[in-house]
């Protein structure tokens, strides 16, 4: 944002001046004048800019941090979210989503164990009652920022000792020949209950997407079945379409 000139005060629109100061943020993020990751102007340096009352924009600010924009990093100031696009026609992992598209992506390990799989668990992978699966439970982080709560489960027979295991599950199965190479994958939304709320840093009640993956190796063998809950404002998945001929 350069001057205070950039921003004009439209008497014909009977919204709050606050929301007109976070409609003008919003398009300044959107339109790319600011980075993933950059700081915000201060509420002082903001107002002086734009001619407005600390106030105005204290409460403009809270806009963008309620739609995801802007995480607010306490003792630090007010930053660009990180947002990911990801392509629903490609199968990759997390951490190679957010390589790709220069974040740095980072896990906040919950759990890593082998118990006996569940009923759920047993359908989903292929597997007999009384077989044991690796239960991996993990926050996935985009340049320190919370994006995802996720729990991956793995035939014990592929994965027999998760708590070896560091940085990318995908990695880690591409090096004992388990790679996943297709997948079936569900989305819906749903609200976020208080614990899972707390885990992601968001508010209760507030959407998720809850994406259920089951991946499979070249031979057709069952590998990976795995729950996430995206923060739906820092996730949009895209999907391209083709009109088949008549």
């Amino acid at each position: 944002m350069s001057t205070a000139d950039a921003f004009q005060i439209d008497f014909n629109d009977s919204s709050p001046l606050y929301m007109q100061v976070a409609r003008k943020l919003i398009r300044d993020v959107r339109e790319g004048r600011y980075q993933v990751d950059q700081a915000l102007p201060s509420e002082r340096v903001l107002s002086e800019r734009l001619d407005v009352s600390r106030v105005t924009a204290r409460k403009a600010i809270d806009q963008l941090v309620e739609q995801g924009l802007v995480v607010r990093r306490r003792g630090s100031g007010n930053y660009i979210a990180p947002r990911i696009e990801q392509p629903l026609s490609n199968l990759s992992s997390f951490s190679e989503q957010l390589q790709q598209r220069g974040y740095q992506p980072s896990s906040r390990w919950l759990r890593r164990e082998v118990v006996l799989a569940d009923t759920d668990q047993q359908l989903s992978l292929g597997l007999s009652p009384g077989s044991r699966v690796a239960r991996i439970e993990r926050l996935r982080l985009a340049d320190e920022v919370v994006m995802a709560y996720e729990v991956s489960v793995i035939p014990a027979t592929v994965l027999p000792h998760p708590e070896n295991m560091s940085g990318s599950l995908y990695k880690h199965l591409d090096k004992t020949g388990h790679m996943p190479v297709r997948a079936l994958q569900h989305i819906r939304a749903m609200n976020a209950p208080a614990q899972l709320a707390s885990q992601l840093d968001i508010p209760e009640g507030q959407a998720v997407l809850f994406i259920t993956r089951v991946g499979y190796t070249e031979a057709g063998q069952t590998v990976e079945l795995t729950h996430s809950y995206c923060r739906s404002d820092y996730y949009d998945f895209v999907a391209e379409m083709r009109r088949t001929p008549a």
